[in-house]
């Protein structure tokens, strides 16, 4: 049975197989809004992890981050949305406007296109890690900066953290699509699998911009992308529930 909420969430598939991905994905069906396939599961199956999940009827957010000259990029593009069950694709911001606004040109002379992100700073970069890289000011400044960039280049929204939700859609618009990783549940089954994940001593993850399904969707999120939280539960079905139940009473709260 379809979840009320179940449009608003997109499960990473973090997969070195595609049997294993679809082990994961099938149950899920009719819970989930989209599947991402990554780079992990793209790079160890190819187009034909594409195929596989997306015919279990579910939508495809192909997240492999194009970030190259332009027509390089717009080449990727093309091929991507030529696969079946393409929903979502994205490439990186810091590759610039000129490669952003050819990127949004070349996807909108395909029909049934699908929508374009930009990824800004990613959730698993602080304001350190930034500077290491030359990047000055603060991740939600930059992301900021980077999402208005991406909004005037014809991109049709960004993957960002929680921490810049509220001002991405004050500065952005409502329609403008807003798609948040980094969430971390605030109960049940997704919760133990994180603490299981980070292990006995409570080693912190690779994300450091993160926030619960509640107050992310509060904030003002199209979607959420969540990974461990679902994939390395003990039970992918139960942690899926609770994460769509948190979505679904942070929806009502703001009706």
């Amino acid at each position: 049975m379809t979840h009320p909420a179940s449009r608003r969430l997109i499960v990473a598939l973090d997969f070195d197989s595609v049997d294993a991905a679809y082990a994961l994905a099938k149950p899920l069906v009719g819970l989930v809004g989209l599947f991402k396939i990554g780079k992990q599961l793209f790079t160890a199956e190819g187009p034909d992890a594409v195929r596989q999940i997306s015919s279990l009827g579910v939508g495809i957010f192909l997240d492999l981050k194009y970030h190259d000259i332009p027509n390089t990029v717009n080449g990727a593009l093309r091929a991507a949305a030529s696969l079946p069950g393409i929903e979502l694709v994205n490439i990186h911001t810091l590759g610039g406007p000129v490669m952003m606004k050819s990127a949004a040109e070349t996807l909108a002379a395909i029909p049934n296109r699908p929508d374009l992100l930009g990824v800004t700073i990613l959730t698993s970069m602080d304001a350190m890690q930034m500077s290491a890289v030359g990047i000055s000011g603060t991740p939600s400044k930059r992301a900021l900066a980077l999402a208005k960039l991406a909004k005037k280049s014809g991109l049709d929204g960004v993957v960002a953290s929680a921490h810049e939700v509220k001002a991405l859609r004050k500065a952005c618009g409502k329609n403008f699509i807003l798609a948040i990783g980094g969430i971390r549940p605030e109960r049940g089954a997704g919760q133990q699998a994180v603490r299981m994940v980070n292990g006995p001593k409570g080693r912190r993850d690779d994300q450091s911009r993160i926030a619960t399904p509640g107050a992310t969707i509060r904030a003002g999120a199209t979607y959420l992308i969540v990974g461990r939280p679902i994939n390395a539960a003990p039970d992918p079905v139960a942690a899926t529930h609770a994460i769509l139940d948190e979505i679904a009473e942070a929806e009502s709260s703001q009706k």
